[in-house]
């Protein structure tokens, strides 16, 4: 086990000198010097759930990126399939940020141009952290299961990343409620799936939201492989 610990903190070191990681880290910086410079102007400190969130937003890229660089940890398929598991309930967290934009109504002391910024921000990087998540479970997947079009495995994704957004925004439950809340979490989602009228709202954004994040996904991946 601490063999483990040290190649991860290893691995780590080594990524942080990667320019992918150095940019994440850039932007994720300038992110929090926008928030502590909010918080020391106007002395509220409101606008602190970004930190969470972004947190958050970061733990599924954790998980698929220890997954890069411990290969073997898939090789069986249940043990890949309950990290999969767990990395599906926190993989909405990194799209959910994008609903932060609700809280623009809450500007105080400050331009409305500025929590644009700050909360874009943090949303970028976010997307980010999750985009490159997907990607890299998706590698994985391919590898271990094969499948001919991305779209089997990316559109279901971004539903479920997109049910997660609506589950955390409006049914106000977040991934640890699994643990600590499943009854009321899984029987307020059968309620969602039986009554698909009554919750016509609910279905239209998470389909709405399911095609946004698969555009959003597939054209930068499609970008990226055109550029370089």
């Amino acid at each position: 086990m601490m063999t483990l610990k040290v190649n991860v903190f290893k691995h780590v070191l080594q990524a942080l000198k990667t320019d992918i990681h150095r940019l994440l880290l850039t932007s994720v910086g300038f992110g929090v010097l926008l928030l502590t410079a909010r918080m020391v102007y106007t002395g509220n400190i409101a606008f602190r759930f970004l930190l969470w969130n972004l947190f958050l937003a970061v733990i599924p890229y954790l998980i698929s990126y220890c997954l890069t660089l411990f290969p073997q940890w898939a090789e069986k398929r249940w043990k890949f399939a309950s990290v999969l598991f767990v990395w599906l309930l926190f993989i909405p967290n990194s799209f959910y940020i994008l609903t932060d934009l609700f809280h623009l109504t809450w500007a105080q002391g400050v331009p409305l141009w500025y929590d644009l910024l700050l909360i874009v921000c943090f949303a970028w990087n976010a997307l980010l952290f999750g985009i490159l998540s997907v990607r890299q479970i998706e590698k994985i997947v391919a590898a271990i299961w094969g499948y001919r079009y991305e779209l089997l495995f990316i559109f279901p994704v971004m539903f479920l990343n997109a049910l997660g957004v609506y589950i955390g925004r409006y049914m106000r439950f977040n991934s640890w409620d699994i643990v600590s809340n499943p009854l009321t979490l899984i029987s307020d989602i059968f309620d969602l799936i039986l009554h698909p009228l009554k919750y016509h709202n609910a279905w239209g954004m998470t389909l709405t939201f399911s095609f946004f994040l698969t555009i959003l996904y597939l054209t930068i991946k499609k970008i990226s492989k055109a550029i370089w």
